[in-house]
């Protein structure tokens, strides 16, 4: 048999509906001309009523069907139309969460655009009060803090355990130190980079909220045991040190360092990255000798996954000889240098930044031992290179600033009146090359020849690297200036050439 549709069986039962109603009428009249007989028929009689009893049960029966059916279609009824409201309602939401979207998108653009605007602002105002004399100022307090303390380390303070002064730790130094070896997900991304500008600005007290909401999120979604919960943990840590809140930072470190270790394996470039960071923080409180073996398992596991002549075992290389040479294990120190020296040459050319930087390291690391003489070919080699690279080829003619300096302390008693900064000053514009750098060399040999009592010598670098200091901020100085007002590159070079003087400065080195 097929299936009958609702609608057949609904039809049918009406239809067997007046059919009853039609019998229980026959049945009706019948039973009532048995009771009117002269001759009444008990069994008969009794027959019919049973027939009726059964003809009104049917009919009830069919009543049911049909106010069932006609109830089945309300409901269906209503369905559709609660369908409709929900399509409805659903693509309103759609709607909704697009606009809400948008709408965080907008807020977020606008934070930053409000922080970019708020640091020009300041910078502007500083332009317009700053002075003269307030360089010269700056300058010749940092000079005496130079030679209070000659030996000054060239690594920033992210690498440098000896370096205690906080400041506001840079973007991409944020990104690289808390990050290392681990992508940042889409869904963190914003709120990262966020936090890492809050915080290069130095605007903790916003900053940290943020850094603390998203390892919230990221813990209820993710669960706690989770590498995005350990990348915020490092960010968030890096937050606290520059606050010199150093032991809520070793604590986040440690417990990023445990999920990193579970969910990425203990030889992770990630898991060096937090081994480095909590050493650098041991290294900040004068935990040398806890910070030491961090760095020296950051080291191994470079080692294994990067390889022994990587770029970045040369920089845990760095980290590891200023830890030692805070603990004064001068021989540790030279060899962590030397080596990591030997890797920047072969990977990175030998005039790479990182070269020039660990040499002068090396040369301070035998400046402290009272090894002058393999301290002072060190220098003499950075500033060398740095002259080769801005002013060609060395010869009697073309001097690099550490031989000029040589010649003025020798000809300090026969000519008392030796030739002002100006008729060499133009060698500070080869401190372009890696200003901090040279600049470091420039003071770092003068404060040698300091020791080695040659006074005129250590002056005339000391003046010239004060120079290229006041020279680069300047230049800083017009850069911002002249992005703000919308001043064209081309100009703006042409300015600066102009104002430097450059020809002119060649031409009388040479001479």
């Amino acid at each position: 048999m097929t299936q009958m549709t609702q609608e057949e069986i609904v039809s049918n039962t009406k239809t067997v509906l007046q059919g009853l109603e039609a019998l229980r009428v026959e049945h009706l009249t019948l039973i009532s001309n048995l009771n009117e007989g002269s001759k009444k028929d008990p069994d008969k009689s009794d027959i019919v009523m049973k027939n009726i009893e059964n003809i009104e049960l049917g009919l009830g029966e069919a009543q049911v069907i049909v106010v069932l059916a006609s109830h089945l279609q309300n409901i269906e009824a209503e369905k559709q139309k609660l369908r409709t409201q929900v399509r409805r309602l659903c693509q309103e939401n759609a709607w909704l969460r697009d606009e809400l979207a948008n709408t965080q998108q907008k807020l977020q653009a606008s934070e930053q655009t409000v922080a970019q605007l708020e640091e020009e602002k300041k910078h502007l105002e500083f332009m317009a009060s700053v002075k003269k004399y307030d360089d010269n100022q700056e300058n010749e307090e940092q000079l005496e803090k130079t030679r209070s303390d000659p030996v000054v380390e060239l690594f920033p303070e992210d690498e440098s355990e000896e370096r205690h002064n906080m400041s506001p730790t840079p973007p991409n130094q944020f990104a690289n130190h808390a990050n290392a070896g681990y992508e940042i997900p889409a869904r963190l991304r914003t709120l990262h980079n966020l936090v890492i500008q809050y915080a290069s600005q130095g605007r903790y007290e916003v900053a940290v909220p943020l850094c603390k909401q998203a390892l919230e999120d990221l813990e209820k979604t993710s669960g706690h045991d989770h590498p995005d919960v350990a990348t915020m943990l490092n960010i968030l840590a890096l937050v606290y040190r520059d606050q010199n809140k150093y032991k809520e930072a070793a604590n986040l470190l440690n417990d990023a360092l445990a999920i990193r270790e579970k969910t990425l394996g203990e030889n992770h470039p990630a898991v060096a990255a937090t081994l480095n960071n909590l050493a650098v923080l041991y290294g900040k409180r004068g935990k040398y000798k806890d910070a030491e073996p961090l760095c020296k398992r950051a080291l191994e596991i470079r080692e294994n996954v990067l390889g022994k002549n990587h770029p970045d075992v040369a920089k845990q290389l760095n980290n590891l000889a200023l830890l030692c040479q805070n603990q004064t294990k001068y021989e540790e120190v030279e060899m962590y240098y030397q080596r990591a020296l030997e890797i920047y040459e072969m990977k990175l050319g030998p005039d790479d930044p990182n070269v020039a930087k660990t040499k002068n390291n090396l040369a301070s690391c035998y400046l402290k031992q009272g090894k002058y003489k393999e301290a002072e070919v060190l220098y003499k080699q950075v500033l060398t290179r740095a002259h080769e690279r801005e002013f060609g080829t060395i010869n009697g003619e073309n001097k690099p600033i550490w031989q000029v300096a040589e010649e003025r302390e020798e000809n300090k008693l026969k000519n008392r009146e030796n030739t002002p900064y100006g008729e060499y000053g133009g060698w500070h514009k080869a401190a372009k090359v890696d200003s901090p750098t040279v600049t470091t060399t420039l003071k770092n040999l003068g404060a040698l020849y300091r020791r080695q009592g040659k006074y005129e010598a250590a002056d005339t670098l000391e003046d010239c690297a004060l120079r290229s200091k006041k020279e680069a901020l300047d230049l800083v100085k017009q850069s911002k200036v002249a992005k703000i007002l919308g001043v064209p590159d081309e100009n703006r070079r042409q300015r600066m050439k102009d104002n430097d003087n450059y020809d002119d400065e060649i031409k009388r080195i040479h001479k």
